[in-house]
């Protein structure tokens, strides 16, 4: 793979390599579909196989994200992007009460990699529309992230068909993105 390293900013705005993971039909792509440009979201979303490239402008900033497939065996591909990151998008169904614990686990093995220390993480709490979702302080407290003290955090509910909470999600993530280049 080649290394893509610190993306400078251009004509004023700041670019940033964004990984976005999480479990298989959590609505990883179906989010990168909301934020890219209206025209160009295709009517359809097909499950994501390795990986796809995308890019959109939010918030000042020029976004190049890894949409990376959460299918488990391609779970392991994930870390072979990482050391490029400069945040992390980590899509979470919120309604998957079952295999909420798959996702500490992949969690916990992706905040344990030395390739990511610092970098700005958003959790995305997806799926809030349907009636068995987990609001975004249960999916806390289930994943201990009081207990994540060294890094730029946060959690957003979302829902990922109408578009809700990803603009303030993406917001915040291009803060801490400008902060640190």
């Amino acid at each position: 793979m080649p290394n893509l390293g610190a993306m400078p900013s251009l004509g004023g705005k700041s670019k940033a390599h964004v990984l976005v993971v999480g479990l298989d039909a959590s609505g990883k792509s179906t989010i990168i579909e909301q934020l890219k440009p209206s025209k160009v979201q295709p009517s359809e979303i097909a499950p994501t196989v390795g990986f796809h490239v995308d890019e959109f402008d939010k918030a000042g900033v020029h976004f190049t994200v890894f949409d990376m497939s959460g299918a488990g065996r391609y779970r392991n591909l994930w870390e072979q992007y990482y050391k490029d990151a400069q945040a992390v998008i980590y899509v979470i169904d919120s309604a998957d009460k079952i295999r909420m614990c798959v996702v500490k686990d992949e969690l916990d093995m992706l905040l344990g990699h030395k390739d990511l220390r610092k970098v700005p993480l958003l959790f995305f709490a997806n799926k809030m529309d349907l009636p068995t979702a987990l609001l975004p302080p249960e999916i806390s407290v289930a994943l201990r992230l009081e207990d994540l003290k060294d890094r730029p955090h946060n959690i957003v509910a979302s829902n990922a068909l109408t578009g809700e909470g990803l603009d303030l999600g993406i917001q915040w993530l291009a803060e801490r993105i400008k902060q640190r280049q």
